[in-house]
C-alpha cells in the first residue's frame, strides 16, 4: 500500500494533521527525527489507521506515490533546509516538498526558487488553528509552485475547517513566498486581537474593579453579537476557570507574555514597505514590556505605581463603549494588515484575492470570528479596495465607535492603565483623516540640518526645494529623496 502523502515531525501539529488527513480517508506515511516517536505514535494514537511509519528519509519517501509530497512539519529556520538536503536525494523532478511550519517568507521565496530551478515543486503553507483545528479543521494558506495545488488540494481541501456552505478554508494564495506572508500578517493581526482584548479586560479589572465572573459574562454578551469570535469566547473561558483552591485561575498566571516572532516579523515587515502598521507593532512591544517583569518591579519602587483619578462614570455606558470600543480598533488593526499583504502583492506581484483570504481565516483559525464575513463581503462589492476603512460598512461603524474609543482611551488615561493597542489605533485612525499633518515642520528640519529638500503646497507634487536656513549653508541640495 502506498501512501497519498508523506508527514515528517510529530509533534503536536503534526500528530493532529496526520490524524486529520487519515480521519478523511488519506494514508499516509511518517517520519520524525527521533524515530521512537514513530513507533510510539503507531502503537498509541496512530494504532489500527491507515498510517505507515518510516525510519529515515529515503523510507519514507519509498512509501509514497508518484508524485510524491512530503509535508514538513518542523521548526522553522536551519532544521527545514537541513530535512529538505537529507529528501532531495531521493525525490524525482515534479515531486513536491510542502513546508506547514512558520517559516519566514524570505526563507520561503529562496527555498522556491531553489526547488523550482532544480524540476521539484515546493509549497509554503500557513496553517492556524492550534492542536484542536489541526486535529477537526485548520485554517490552510498555501503558495509557491502553482502546478503542485491539483495534487495537494483534495487533501488540503478536505482537512481545511469548513463555514458558510461547506466552504473550506483553504484556497491557493499565490506564488513563491505569498502563503507565509499571509499566515505571518494573520498571526500580527492575532497579537493585535489578544492585546485589545486583554486591554479591555484590564479596564474592567482595573477601572471598573470587576471580577473575573463578571468580565466573563460580559464576553458571553459581546460573543453573541457582532464581537462574536473564537478569541472572545476562550477569553470568557479563561475568567470563569478556577485553580484547585476554587479561586480563579487568571489572576495567579504570571503578567509576562511569550511570543515566536511571527508578529515582530510582520513589525519588521511593515518598516521594510513603509506600512504604519501600528496598532500590531505596539501589540508586539507590549508583549516585549510585560516580559520586563523584574524591570516593571523595580520601576515600582524607584517611580511608584501610575497615579490616576477614580472611576465615578456609569458603568452600564463603560462596558458598552469598551464593546464599541474593540469593536473599532478591530477595524483598524485588520485594516493595517490587509495594507501590508496589499503592499507586498505590489511589490512581489503576488495578486493576493483578499477576499478569498479573509474567507480562508473565517473558520479554523484562532482569529476567526463573524467580522472576517463583512471584510469578504467588502472585497466581494470592491476586489479593488485600497483600505477596508474606505469600506461603506466599516466606514459606517468607524463613525458610529468614534466617540466610543475616545471616552475608553480617555478613562484608561485618567485611570493610569496603559492602552497602547487601544490607543494606537484612534491615532491612526486620526492621523488618516487629518488633512495637514505636522510633517511639514519634520520636512523642514530635515533641509535645514541635511539638505534634504522638500515639497511646497502651491508648486506640483514632484518638485524639490531647498533652503539656505542660516545663511551660512551653500545651494547644494542632498542627492537623494526617500519618501
Amino acid at each position: 500500500m502506498k501512501a497519498d502523502i508523506g508527514l515528517i515531525g510529530l509533534a503536536v501539529m503534526g500528530e493532529n494533521l496526520v490524524l486529520n488527513m487519515e480521519s478523511h480517508e488519506f494514508t499516509v506515511a511518517v517520519y520524525n527525527r527521533t524515530v521512537e516517536k514513530v513507533d510510539s505514535f503507531l502503537k498509541e494514537r496512530g494504532a489500527g489507521k491507515r498510517i505507515l511509519g518510516a525510519h529515515s528519509p529515503k523510507e519514507l519517501v519509498e512509501m509514497l506515490k508518484k508524485p510524491r509530497i512530503v509535508m514538513l512539519m518542523i521548526r522553522a529556520g536551519t532544521a527545514v533546509d537541513e530535512m529538505i538536503a537529507q529528501l532531495i536525494p531521493f525525490l524525482e523532478p515534479g515531486d513536491i516538498i510542502v513546508d506547514g511550519g512558520n517559516s519566514n517568507y524570505e526563507d520561503t521565496m529562496r527555498r522556491f526558487s531553489e526547488l523550482e530551478s532544480k524540476g521539484f515543486l515546493f509549497v509554503g503553507t500557513g496553517i492556524s488553528g492550534g492542536e484542536e483545528g489541526a486535529l477537526t479543521g485548520p485554517s490552510i494558506m498555501p503558495g509557491g509552485s502553482e502546478a503542485a495545488w491539483p495534487h495537494v488540494k483534495p487533501i488540503f481541501q478536505a482537512i481545511a475547517a469548513k463555514v458558510d456552505n461547506q466552504s473550506p478554508c483553504c484556497e491557493w494564495v499565490g506564488p513563491s513566498g505569498s502563503g507565509h506572508f499571509v499566515k505571518m500578517v494573520h498571526n500580527g493581526i492575532e497579537y493585535g486581537d489578544m492585546q485589545l482584548i486583554s486591554e479591555v479586560y484590564q479596564i474592567m479589572r482595573d477601572r471598573l474593579s470587576m471580577s473575573p465572573d463578571e468580565m466573563a459574562m460580559v464576553f458571553d454578551e459581546w460573543n453573541k453579537g457582532e464581537l462574536d469570535s473564537y478569541l472572545t469566547s476562550i477569553t470568557s473561558d479563561i475568567l470563569r476557570y478556577k485553580d484547585e483552591d476554587g479561586t480563579p485561575l487568571i489572576e495567579k498566571i504570571l503578567d509576562a507574555a511569550g511570543q515566536k516572532g511571527t508578529g515582530k516579523w510582520a513589525g519588521i515587515n511593515a518598516l521594510n514597505f513603509a506600512v504604519p502598521l501600528t496598532l500590531i507593532v505596539e501589540a508586539v512591544f507590549a508583549r516585549c514590556i510585560s516580559a520586563m517583569k523584574d524591570e516593571r518591579l523595580r520601576a515600582v519602587k524607584v517611580l511608584g505605581r501610575p497615579t490616576g483619578t477614580e472611576y465615578s462614570g456609569s458603568h452600564e455606558k463603560a462596558l458598552k463603549d469598551l464593546g464599541a470600543a474593540l469593536y473599532a480598533a478591530k477595524i483598524i488593526s485588520y485594516a493595517q494588515g490587509f495594507m501590508l499583504m496589499r503592499e507586498a502583492s505590489t511589490v512581489y506581484d503576488w495578486k493576493l484575492n483578499y477576499g478569498s483570504i479573509a474567507l480562508m481565516w473565517r473558520g479554523g483559525c484562532i482569529i476567526r470570528s463573524r467580522f472576517l464575513g463583512r471584510i469578504k463581503e467588502a472585497f466581494d462589492v470592491d476586489p479593488g479596495l485600497s483600505n477596508l476603512v474606505f469600506a461603506p460598512f466599516f466606514a459606517e461603524r468607524l463613525l458610529k465607535n468614534e466617540k466610543a474609543i475616545r471616552n475608553v482611551v480617555t478613562e484608561a488615561v485618567a485611570g493610569g492603565i496603559p492602552v497602547p493597542a487601544l490607543s494606537s489605533a484612534l491615532a491612526w485612525f486620526d492621523a488618516l483623516r487629518t488633512e495637514r499633518l505636522p510633517a511639514n515642520l519634520i520636512q523642514a528640519q530635515r533641509d535645514y540640518f541635511g539638505a534634504h529638500t522638500y515639497e511646497r503646497i502651491d508648486k506640483p507634487r514632484g518638485q524639490f526645494f531647498h533652503t539656505n536656513w542660516t545663511g551660512h549653508g551653500g545651494s547644494t541640495s542632498a542627492s537623494t529623496y526617500i519618501v
